[in-house]
C-alpha cells in the first residue's frame, strides 16, 4: 500500500508555531514514529507553502497512490483550486487537520476540499494522521 501525506502551508513549522494548538513535535519527527508503527505501509511525504505545488502533487501521485491524506492548511478555506484537484483525481483523500477548525474562527468553517474528500478527519492533533491511515486499512 502506498500513501502519500501531503501538508500545505506553514506546517513546517510544527514544534514551533503555536505549540498550545499545534504540539511541540515537528512533523518529520512525527513522520518517523508513522513509518516505525506502519512498516508495510510505502509512505510519501510532501509539504509545501506554494498552493500550485500542492496541486501538482496531488495530480502527480492521485492517479497511482491507493490514498492521500491532506492537510492543506489555511488552504483549506480558501483554495477552489485544490477542492478542484482532489475531485479531479481517483485515489481517494481523507483531509485531515490537527486541530479542530470548527471551534476557531468562523473562516475556518469552510472547506473546499470536505466535499471530495473520502472523509475528514480533525482536533485529534497529529493522532488525526494515524486515524486516517487506519481509515485506509
Amino acid at each position: 500500500m502506498k500513501i502519500c501525506i501531503i501538508n500545505g502551508p506553514n506546517l513546517n513549522l510544527l514544534g514551533k508555531r503555536e505549540p498550545e494548538v499545534y504540539g511541540n513535535q515537528t512533523f518529520e519527527a512525527y513522520f518517523d514514529t508513522l513509518k516505525s508503527k506502519f512498516p508495510s505501509i510505502e509512505f510519501h511525504y510532501f509539504q509545501s507553502n506554494i498552493e500550485g505545488e500542492l496541486i501538482s502533487k496531488i495530480q502527480e501521485v492521485g492517479f497511482t497512490y491507493d490514498g492521500i491524506i491532506l492537510n492543506a492548511g489555511a488552504y483549506t478555506h480558501t483554495s477552489i483550486g485544490i477542492g478542484d484537484a482532489v475531485k479531479a483525481i481517483t485515489s481517494p483523500v481523507i483531509e485531515v487537520h490537527i486541530s479542530n477548525t470548527f471551534g476557531r474562527e468562523e473562516f475556518r468553517h469552510q472547506s473546499y476540499i470536505s466535499g471530495n474528500a473520502k472523509g475528514v478527519i480533525l482536533g485529534f492533533g497529529l493522532k488525526s494522521y494515524e486515524l486516517a491511515i487506519e481509515s485506509f486499512l
